[in-house]
Order: structure tokens, then C-alpha cells, then sequence
């Protein structure tokens, strides 16, 4: 059943890097918008005539709290329609109208597999919400690795976040590289990390989400590595 369209009031913007962007969303329609961490919400942007080029998706960056505001995650992209009436129109009190929750690009239930979370950008936005979920509910439950790809220092969202979940979160690994900046941990691509960690083989689920050329080829290596293709779940992003 697809969700009614609501209300969602802007309550604060931040600014993370220089073209991402934090917004927070009230839905003042419901007391607490329940949602299953990964999730996603479509906004109807007055961008187009036709109501399916208006639409716009987005993973929801907040962990389900009992509230009824929402954290979203969004990067902005010069040629892209939606993120320019984002960027450029939507101010602290503006009024969107979105509806949700949808996907089921959700918190694994299997405990005994190791799950390898595996993002770029702005893909990290489901993650976030589930591994807080988990500190929170289940610490101790999933063996997880989440392996993050960005070009620089400056790109990445939520580093001192992943950092001290690390820290509570006992079966976490938190594996951020740097394709484009040279630092004391990984450089390079996620490619190689999720590679280095399955040399043994070990039963394994693997969550993709960014762009569509990673997803691509992190698709093709984690076949190649012997993992069946239902071992893999998708989020695509563009």
C-alpha cells in the first residue's frame, strides 16, 4: 500500500560540505512517523507539469526516534531539477509536501552472516539510520562493516559519528577511504577494502548504495569472489 501524500515543514538546514547539504522535516500531520531504518521518502517538487518528473527520492539519514521529524541527506547536482528548487527555493519554514515511508532496502535480519554496508556520498544516508538503530537497540547483534568511499577529508559525512559508534558498538568496523586525498587510513576505492575483508570467503550479505556506476562494479567483484547474487541488495542513487 503506497502512503498518502503529507505535510513537511523545513525546520533547519546545515551545511556539511560544500554541496550537501542536512535538512530537517516536521510532518505535523502525524504525531511520530514510524519507518523501518533504510527507508525512503518521495517529495512532489513543483518542477514539472507531470506528476512523475515532480518526484523526488530520498533515503531517510534519522534513525525511527518516536518523532515526527525526519533527517534528510541531499547533494546538490548541477544539472539535476530537483536539487536546484532544493538548494535554491527551500528555506528554514518552507512547506514540502512528501509522502512515505517506502523500500525495502532495510536492516538486515540475519545475525550470523557478516554484513559488509558499502556507500559513497550520500549512499552513507541509510546506513546512518540503521547503525544508529542498532547502538541503540541491538548493539552486539550484526557483525558490520560499513566501508565508505569519498575524495577527500572534507566530503566526509558523519566521520566523527562512525567513529564513536565504533566505540559502542562492539561487532562494528567503520572502513572510510579517500580516492582524491592522501591521509593515514585507506586511499583509493571501497573496492579494494571490501575485497581485502572477504579474502576468507566468510558467509556474507553485502548493502550497496550510491551511484550506479559503484554499484555496478561492486556487483560484478562480490560475484567474482564466489558470493551468490542474493547475497546483494541495492539502492541506486540517480
Amino acid at each position: 500500500m503506497i502512503p498518502n501524500w503529507q505535510k513537511g515543514i523545513v525546520t533547519r538546514i546545515e551545511q556539511v560540505t560544500p554541496n550537501t547539504r542536512r535538512y530537517f522535516v516536521q510532518l505535523p500531520e502525524t504525531d511520530a512517523f514510524h519507518f523501518k531504518p533504510g527507508q525512503f521518502v518521495t517529495l512532489d517538487l513543483p518542477i514539472h507539469e507531470k506528476r512523475n518528473k515532480r518526484w523526488r527520492s530520498y533515503s531517510i539519514a534519522s534513525m525511527p526516534d518516536g518523532t515526527n521529524i525526519i533527517e534528510l541527506l541531499i547533494v546538490y547536482l548541477e544539472d539535476g531539477a530537483g536539487t536546484n528548487y532544493i538548494f535554491n527555493e527551500i528555506k528554514e519554514g518552507s512547506i514540502l509536501t512528501l509522502r512515505g515511508p517506502q523500500g525495502v532496502f532495510v536492516l538486515p535480519e540475519d545475525t550470523e552472516k557478516e554484513h559488509f554496508f558499502i556507500c559513497t556520498g550520500t549512499g552513507i544516508a541509510p546506513f546512518r539510520s540503521m547503525l544508529n538503530y542498532l547502538e541503540k537497540h541491538n548493539p552486539g547483534e550484526h557483525k558490520i562493516n560499513l566501508v565508505f568511499g569519498t575524495r577527500t577529508q572534507g566530503d566526509l559525512l558523519y566521520h566523527d559519528e562512525m567513529i564513536a559508534l565504533e566505540q559502542s558498538l562492539p561487532k562494528f568496523t567503520y572502513r572510510p577511504t579517500l580516492s582524491r586525498e592522501s591521509w593515514e587510513k585507506d586511499k583509493g576505492y571501497v573496492h579494494d577494502i571490501y575485497e581485502e575483508l572477504c579474502q576468507n570467503r566468510q558467509p556474507a550479505s553485502f548493502m550497496l548504495c550510491g551511484w550506479k556506476d559503484m554499484i555496478d562494479e561492486a556487483r560484478e567483484r562480490i560475484v567474482k569472489l564466489g558470493y551468490d547474487k542474493k547475497d546483494i541488495q541495492i539502492e541506486i542513487y540517480g
